[in-house]
This record gives C-alpha cells, structure tokens and sequence, in this order.
C-alpha cells in the first residue's frame, strides 16, 4: 500500500504535522527533565559524598592540630615551672647565705658547728659514761641599772 500523496498545503496535514512535531518537543523536554534530574540526583549525592569526605580530613586535621598545640602549651608550661623552680632555688640559696652570714657576725654557731658540737658532747658523755641530765636553767642575770642622772637645774637668768 501506498500512502496516497498529500498536499503539503493541506491545512488538515499542517495540523497533524505540528501537533506530532509538538508532541516530540515535549517529550524530548520530558527526557532532558528526567536526565537532568537523574543527574542532578547524582551530582547533588556526589557533592554530599564529597563533603563528608571533607569534613572528615578538616576534623582529622584540627585534632592533630589541637592534640600539637596542647602538647606544645603543656610544654612550654613545663619549661616556665622548671624555669621558677630554678629562681626559687637560687633565691632560697641566696637568703639562706645571708641570714648565716648574719648569724655569723653575730656570733651564732652554725647548723653544722651545732651538729658537731651535739656530737662532741655525746662523744665526751659517753667516755664519762654518764647519761645525759636536762640542761639546768641559766642563773638569771641581774643587770645593774645605772645609777639616775639627775638633770642640770635650770639657771635663772638674772638682769
């Protein structure tokens, strides 16, 4: 069978022809919808995979960055207390040096002479082979007061 021939100017033909060209526009925007949404649908997925996949390296990276900092502030905090120690140690020298210096020019014996002196007197005691008795109490000492001086009398001035 042949298709009878017809008239490209056939307004009925016309008709039919655009309505089946409009018909093919449609569902050829139909497909790039649907592919255009399919790939949207990947590319949106793509780019939720490739944030986890950054905010795991960003969380890994200020972990190691933070573990870094605490280490070098427990660090420097270390230093700084070993630092004072020191200073606390060579002040403590310092003073200690002084007050024995004082005590020296007032005639006060020394920790190590009083050490060695308790050792002395054990030393002696347990050649007499006595036991040692409580330290009697000093004889109080009566201190002479000086006599008072009496003041000059006041000399009337006379005119």
């Amino acid at each position: 069978m042949t298709k009878p021939h017809t008239n490209p100017f056939d307004p009925a033909a016309m008709s039919d022809n655009v309505k089946e060209q409009a018909q093919q526009i449609w569902l050829a925007g139909l497909g790039a919808f649907a592919k255009a949404q399919e790939d949207g649908t990947k590319a949106f997925e793509k780019l939720v995979s490739d944030g986890i996949t950054m905010q795991r390296k960003v969380h890994t990276t200020a972990e190691a960055k933070l573990a870094e900092a605490t280490q070098k502030a427990t660090q420097a905090a270390h230093t700084l207390s070993e630092r004072a120690t020191g200073q606390w140690g060579k002040l403590e020298g310092i003073f200690e040096d002084r007050v024995a210096k004082a005590l020296h020019s007032l005639g006060l014996p020394s920790a190590a002479e009083m050490t060695a002196l308790h050792a002395r007197v054990a030393a002696l005691e347990a050649q007499l082979g006595t036991k040692p008795k409580a330290a009697a109490k000093p004889a109080a000492k009566t201190a002479a007061k000086p006599a008072a001086k009496k003041a000059p009398a006041k000399k009337t001035a006379k005119k």
